[in-house]
């Protein structure tokens, strides 16, 4: 755990917490790390979540399975984002969705109880931490908004533009690279791959966009 502190100071959760309460701190949480290859499943629909999770490495796919075989990925959980917060937080604490790892992943749990209630020890960290906690719990959402957006235009190029449109702005320029391949992106935007593909030709062609794998340009 020690190889991670400075990475988990510069975590917006520990945001306000001093480095020499750091170690203190996951300890009396009871923290703990556990390493997935890619494709390893770290929570599974309807399984109990009661820990909250940090990405110290690698990238996790939160993706929803349906009855008849369909899957649609909600979003791409990135290095230092939570997982798993909305369920280990909520009345129902059974995961409505799986959490699988994109890549070779290394997470960090903290048990959601031990986080939002103080100990014995009344230890000074905790207040700041649920502060913390509220804060990037809200930041999930707008994520969770930015899709629900995204996926409700009516035509795939609409749908399109809305993700570009909406990384520009995080990127702060019209010049930016995306976390998702084309499957992935499909994925997200719930569109069939090759349709999307030809989409995305038709819009260089029209010279709205510009791209090379998955660094974008909005031309206009």
């Amino acid at each position: 755990m020690r190889t991670y502190q400075k990475q988990l100071l510069s975590h917006p959760l520990f945001e306000g917490i001093k480095e020499e309460s750091l170690s203190a701190m996951l300890a009396c949480l009871g923290g703990y790390l556990k390493t997935y290859e890619k494709g390893e499943i770290i929570f599974l629909s309807e399984e109990p979540v009661k820990s909250v999770g940090i990405v110290i490495h690698g990238r996790i796919r939160m993706i929803k399975e349906y009855d008849n075989g369909d899957v649609s990925m909600l979003m791409h959980i990135q290095q230092g984002e939570l997982l798993g917060e909305t369920f280990a937080c909520g009345s129902f604490l059974h995961s409505k969705v799986v959490f699988q790892a994109a890549t070779s992943s290394k997470v960090l749990f903290l048990p959601f109880h031990k986080v939002i209630h103080t100990c014995n020890m009344t230890c000074g960290f905790h207040h700041r931490l649920i502060e913390n906690m509220v804060r990037l719990i809200s930041d999930k959402n707008v994520q969770l908004m930015e899709k629900m957006e995204a996926t409700s235009r009516k035509s795939l190029r609409d749908k399109i533009l809305t993700y570009l449109f909406n990384q520009a702005e995080k990127h702060g320029s019209n010049e930016f690279e995306i976390p998702l391949g084309r499957v992935e992106l499909a994925e997200y935007l719930c569109a069939d791959r090759s349709a999307l593909t030809r989409e995305l030709s038709h819009m260089r062609e029209d010279g709205l966009i510009d791209f090379e794998k998955n660094r974008f340009r909005i031309v206009k």
